[in-house]
């Protein structure tokens, strides 16, 4: 008897490769999916981890600079001059204490709320130092 080589692949193992690679692919994309959330969620932490370092500085040196109890002033900056409340960031000012260009920043009664651009809710809030107390920072909200 005389055997021939294989020149190929079967339909069956065609298709067993081809059911398997499907079978993949429907458990592997709901993780990738759920991936973006957690990249969201992981940028805003950096931002507000970032906006308060950046309070942390201001303060630091507007406490170097000047009075401890001044209710409004400002520090310079590598990037300019950055508005101060008691000492800290102003809420109407944040993007000149801190870079936040790939976020949307809006103030409204001295409460800065930094959002991502992607229009889900992930977001946080900043609200201006007071006399009796530091700023404070909202919850990040849900991604």
């Amino acid at each position: 008897m005389k055997f021939q080589k294989q020149q190929g692949f079967t339909l069956i193992e065609l298709v067993m490769v081809i059911t398997i690679l499907g079978i993949l692919a429907a458990v592997a994309l709901p993780k990738f999916a759920n991936m973006q959330k957690e990249a969201r969620h992981a940028s805003l932490e950096g931002a507000l981890g970032a906006v308060k370092a950046a309070a942390g500085i201001v303060h630091s040196k507007a406490l170097v600079e000047g009075d401890a109890n001044n209710p409004s002033g400002s520090v310079v900056l590598e990037s300019g001059n950055a508005a101060t409340v008691y000492n800290y960031p102003s809420a109407a000012a944040l993007g000149d204490s801190v870079d936040l260009e790939s976020f949307t920043v809006t103030e409204s009664g001295g409460v800065a709320t930094i959002s991502t651009n992607t229009g889900t809710g992930c977001s946080f809030t900043y609200t201006n130092a007071t006399a009796t107390a530091a700023p404070t920072y909202g919850a990040l909200g849900a991604c």
